[in-house]
């Protein structure tokens, strides 16, 4: 029998890099030796759509039934049709990296056609200036092929977005009549592509079933739609669904239409579930032994658990498997000058995961009651290191975006090692919390081994209200732990939060105060104000009462439910501060406004902050105590100095020093010290580099140290001389 999985991701995702969800499961099937295909059909859709012909015919869609009315935007589009025919080619292949030399032609403002996205473009020479003409281009072109959507969704296909397909219908869709409405109506001119391809590849890879990943509302109509055509089309082929949207919107579903378009709907970790309904289709199990599936049966929505069947380690789960994918026809874009958002559009990262939940699962927002994020489980440093190395051999790649819910400290530091010691070449980034164990010297250890950027949960910046968050920080230790990013050259964003239940308007003020002053010290790069959302599964969701909020209803939707609406009676009218904290965040990242008044920002009366001016300031002069323990462990990242035995003299008297010198890849640095102890240091030395497979603790290093008959360690540890060879790679951990 052919069991072969076609595993689809639906229009739309990312343009840069594949959603991760079916290289994991494909990595997953190769360990069952289950024979499995899958594409992107969202990079397929838009070089179809994003090509001479693709733009040849859609020109000629609209002039067969043009707009009842026109804006002055398309009339100005379609006149200059020619010019976006003749250049969309050769953008197509700058934005794959295949024809870089086109940034001078793009960067002089004369080859690509305008129209209304470029009215609204930063300072150019401002946002790039320090970034090259390859990333001024990459912006241009970006705003051109944005010109072009607003176009579509004008004239062909309102549901139409970059990242997002009929986001809009999906979106708190507690009922599924608006999503039934549209996938009965006649195809749109996206379903039409989309479906041609999708066509050809059922042609050529004819499963036994197809698993459909949802990870984001705006690719569930496009799954749903691609669901309904396989059934239509091949009424045998079963087709499943699963990932990040059924997971936390339709744990209640009992909306028996939605199985028109797909058998079976599965929640969490996927491999189990689809290992499971493979066999029920072999004959090999009954639906009653199902794990985490809806399905129909009787006419009804039944949700099968069978407590049989136990999820798969971690370890057992196999290597993704970027195979079949287009990996170089992905586009890299530069929508917005915000330097974190341009890492998720722009090049093509490996995703990864260090650790499967979160090991904090805490924060009162989150949806901290289910699984992807209750069940934590780390891979090991060794096991990460050689799924790096199979993915960079398969890809060609060597960047790693890990999508930890936060990425935990201890593996990170033994990541970092593992690579190191591995001399591998890699440039990786992920989701932290702010929290203590960022020292200076694990942020450094993580630059060497290629980290170039964290993002973390400052949310609302206010004591009081991270306690209610139960985020375990608190906004000193953030800045702390943001300078130590800073010095080691790691780029820090911070997720903001405004809108939690109980928020005055004096702590949104005091919020924006601090966050100003981070910027205004250097100590972050990048972040975004998101509004507080009420999910189902999350404390304040599950308990509002507890934090002084009220649902609008307790009534559960027949399809989606997660986003509560919710009564905030003490809280400040949070709506209104939208577009004064995102403004202000817009200037502070362009180190523009920093002086300005708070109240400048906001056309209403807003409350003076309370915040000392120099609160981040005297936060990044206090003292860090307790971090450096007996048990920390030390290594050496540079290179063995040259040591020679020096003669100094004093007023008539000589004695001899230990002089070493330490090259790193920028400078050199001399040290002195007394002869013995240099004798004891350039062992010590040598039994630290990190290529040794054994760490020592500070505690076998003081050992040691007295074991030499030498004495007060901590004077000399702590003086200048050793001290200031953290820069050459003598590491407390």
């Amino acid at each position: 029998m052919n069991n072969t999985v076609f595993l689809i991701t639906p229009p739309f995702t990312q343009l840069n890099t594949p959603y991760p969800a079916t290289a994991y499961l494909k990595g997953f099937l190769n360990t069952r030796e289950i024979p499995s295909y899958q594409a992107d059909l969202g990079i397929e859709v838009t070089l179809r759509l994003f090509s001479k012909q693709g733009l040849e015919q859609l020109f000629a869609c609209i002039a067969a039934a043009p707009p009842a009315e026109m804006s002055e935007n398309v009339a100005r589009m379609l006149v200059l049709q020619d010019d976006y025919i003749q250049t969309i080619d050769a953008v197509i292949l700058f934005l794959q990296g295949k024809n870089p030399t086109l940034a001078h032609l793009i960067s002089k403002r004369d080859y690509l056609p305008e129209a209304s996205r470029f009215a609204q473009l930063d300072d150019l020479n401002w946002a790039f200036g320090s970034m090259g003409m390859q990333d001024r281009a990459k912006h241009l072109a970006t705003m051109y092929l944005e010109d072009l959507s607003d176009l579509i969704m004008e004239c062909v296909d309102p549901h139409f977005g970059f990242s997002r397909y009929a986001e809009r219908l999906s979106r708190s869709a507690n009922s599924f009549d608006e999503l039934y409405a549209a996938l009965g109506a006649a195809h749109t001119y996206i379903d039409k592509i989309l479906t041609v391809i999708l066509a050809a590849h059922m042609e050529q890879v004819k499963p036994a079933m197809v698993a459909i990943s949802v990870p984001f509302p705006g690719n569930l109509y496009a799954g749903l739609r691609c669901g309904q055509w396989i059934k239509e089309h091949y009424p045998n082929v079963k087709v499943a669904m699963g990932g990040g949207f059924p997971n936390t919107e339709l744990r209640s579903l009992s909306d028996t239409r939605v199985f028109e378009f797909v058998d079976f709907i599965t929640l969490d970790d996927g491999e189990a579930p689809l290992e499971n309904l493979l066999h029920l289709l072999e004959g090999k199990k009954a639906p009653e032994e199902l794990k985490r599936t809806f399905l129909l049966a009787d006419d009804k929505v039944t949700y099968v658990n069978s407590k049989a069947t136990h999820d798969y380690k971690q370890a057992q789960l196999g290597t993704p498997d970027y195979s079949d994918l287009l990996l170089d026809q992905y586009i890299s874009a530069i929508e917005v000058v915000n330097p974190m958002h341009s890492l998720w559009s722009d090049g093509r990262w490996n995703k990864l995961t260090m650790a499967h939940g979160c090991y904090w699962g805490k924060c009162t927002f989150c949806d901290i009651s289910l699984d992807y994020i209750k069940v934590y489980e780390p891979l090991t440093a060794v096991m990460l290191c050689d799924r790096m190395e199979a993915i960079i051999a398969q890809t060609g790649q060597n960047g790693f975006h890990f999508v930890d819910e936060a990425a935990p400290p201890a593996l990170m530091r033994a990541l970092a090692l593992e690579i190191i010691r591995r001399k591998l070449t890699v440039s990786w980034w992920t989701n932290i919390r702010f929290e203590k164990s960022f020292t200076r010297d694990l942020c450094l250890l993580l630059k060497a081994s290629g980290c170039i950027a964290v993002s973390g949960g400052l949310e609302v910046a206010s004591d009081r209200l991270l306690g209610l968050i139960q985020k375990g920080i608190t906004v000193a230790q953030v800045a702390r732990v943001n300078r130590h990013f800073t010095e080691a050259g790691i780029m820090v964003h911070a997720y903001l939060m405004y809108g939690f239940p109980t928020q005055t308007a004096q702590e949104t003020i005091d919020a924006l105060e601090m966050v100003r002053q981070m910027f205004a010290a250097g100590i972050l790069q990048s972040a975004f104000w998101h509004q507080f959302t009420m999910t189902a599964h999350s404390p304040v969701g599950l308990e509002p009462a507890k934090f002084k909020v009220e649902k609008e209803t307790d009534e559960l939707g027949a399809f989606a439910n997660n986003d509560i609406m919710h009564i905030d009676p003490t809280g400040a009218e949070h709506e209104t501060f939208s577009y004064g904290l995102k403004k202000s965040l817009l200037n502070y990242m362009h180190g523009a406004c920093l002086d300005f008044p708070l109240s400048k920002w906001f056309d209403f009366k807003v409350p003076k902050t309370t915040i000392a001016p120099d609160f981040i300031t005297k936060a990044l002069m206090e003292e860090e105590v307790g971090t450096i323990k007996p048990t920390s462990k030390v290594v050496y990242l540079g290179k063995q100095p040259a040591m020679e035995i020096i003669t100094k003299s004093k007023k008539g008297s000589t004695w001899e020093m230990s002089s070493f010198t330490f090259q790193g890849k920028k400078e050199k640095i001399n040290i002195s010290v007394s002869t013995p102890q240099g004798a004891w240091l350039a062992n010590i030395l040598q039994q630290l580099a990190v290529t040794n497979p054994k760490t020592y603790t500070l505690q076998e290093v003081k050992s040691s140290y007295e074991a030499a008959g030498l004495e007060d360690f901590e004077l000399f540890w702590d003086n200048k001389p050793v001290n200031t060879l953290y820069k050459t790679g003598l590491l407390k951990l």
